[in-house]
């Protein structure tokens, strides 16, 4: 008992070395960083902490946030003047004096609106839907009886008739969905959910059972048996970005339209997630895994065959995403940056 105690003590301390390394090395600023920077409409965490840092995840550590203040950074909006202070042992960012914009044809009080983390455009069809669902999430959703005219397939400005909302007000939201293909763990092979296919929108025209619904935003075709579920509102984490605080390593199982490859500002799906301790905000970098190169080596021979020596080439890190949205055990994650495309399979860790 006692060696097992001290050999998980010893792992811990293994994996947190990494960690506790990176926390006590020196901040690389950028090579032309600002001395001060005007906050403008459109700026994000991740660019603004990438005018003055060459590690974008450090951002908090410039701030000397705390883990409360990590999750709420809504303290920064367009005309505010962030200032760079080289005066002690490691460069800080402060607040300077704020710079009243210049006002915009049609803008809406743009600078009411705290800089969130990352583009909310490009995250907000994975914020507002849910996306990863279990193997019977979708079993006792209401559903689509029939449809109006016994049209097979509908669209938007379509009727339908559904059972299972009877309770549901008049003009109440609600998504439609399909079941989709289970997201495999590459590593153990288990299913760690299904990702539901999102079909379209729709409101409630009649209350009753079946209820009467009418589809709007339709982006597949739709039909009897597809799933409904209330549509929430939107809920966007803005967390500053920064790096786990314990080792994690996975991989990419998963990219939009089910692509084999991808690249920057495009949502990656991760085969791991709040159970392994993921959270939105962190920041992972992409690694390649080095393949085994096999070199056929002429001038010597085993047995009169030519020897085959395999080398094993290093892993090479090629850029990093940003976690946006976390489930039990899958995540999704924005690639910031990447020299390189984005492979399914590739592996994401601490940075």
């Amino acid at each position: 008992m006692r060696k097992s105690i001290i050999f998980a003590v010893l792992a811990a301390a293994l994996l947190a070395a990494p960690l506790m390394a990176q926390q006590r090395s020196d901040i690389k600023l950028q090579d032309n960083v600002p001395d001060r920077y005007v906050v403008v409409p459109g700026d994000t965490l991740w660019s603004i902490a990438a005018r003055f840092l060459k590690d974008p995840w450090r951002w908090p550590e410039m701030w000397k946030l705390n883990r409360d203040e990590i999750k709420n950074p809504h303290w920064i909006y367009p005309g505010d003047v962030i200032v760079l202070d080289r005066s002690g042992p490691q460069p800080e960012l402060k607040m300077g004096e704020t710079v009243k914009l210049l006002p915009r044809a049609r803008s809406e009080d743009i600078g009411s609106q705290p800089v969130p983390s990352i583009p909310p455009r490009i995250i907000e069809p994975f914020l507002s839907r849910p996306l990863v669902i279990e193997p019977d999430g979708l079993d006792n959703a209401p559903r689509i009886i029939a449809a109006q005219a016994d049209r097979v397939y509908l669209g938007s400005g379509d009727v339908a008739y559904v059972s299972g909302i009877k309770d549901a007000k008049l003009d109440s939201l609600w998504q439609i969905y399909r079941p989709g293909k289970p997201l495999i763990d590459p590593e153990s092979q288990k299913t760690l959910g299904y990702e539901a296919m999102f079909l379209g929108d729709s409101k409630v025209t009649r209350a009753g059972d079946p209820a009467t619904i009418q589809i709007f935003g339709a982006e597949q075709e739709i039909g009897k048996g597809d799933r409904l579920i209330a549509a929430g509102p939107l809920v966007l984490n803005n967390y500053a970005p920064h790096a786990p605080p314990v080792f994690v390593q996975g991989r990419i199982i998963a990219s939009r339209g089910g692509m084999r490859e991808t690249g920057p500002q495009n949502v990656v799906t991760l085969n791991r997630g709040r159970n392994d301790g993921l959270e939105p905000g962190h920041v992972l970098a992409l690694l390649r895994l080095g393949r085994a190169n096999l070199e056929k080596t002429s001038d010597r021979k085993w047995f009169g065959a030519e020897k085959v020596e395999t080398t094993k080439l290093p892993d090479e890190r090629y850029g990093l995403v940003f976690v946006f949205r976390t489930f039990d055990r899958v995540s999704y994650a924005l690639v910031m940056s990447a020299s390189r495309s984005v492979l399914i399979g590739d592996v994401v860790t601490i940075p």
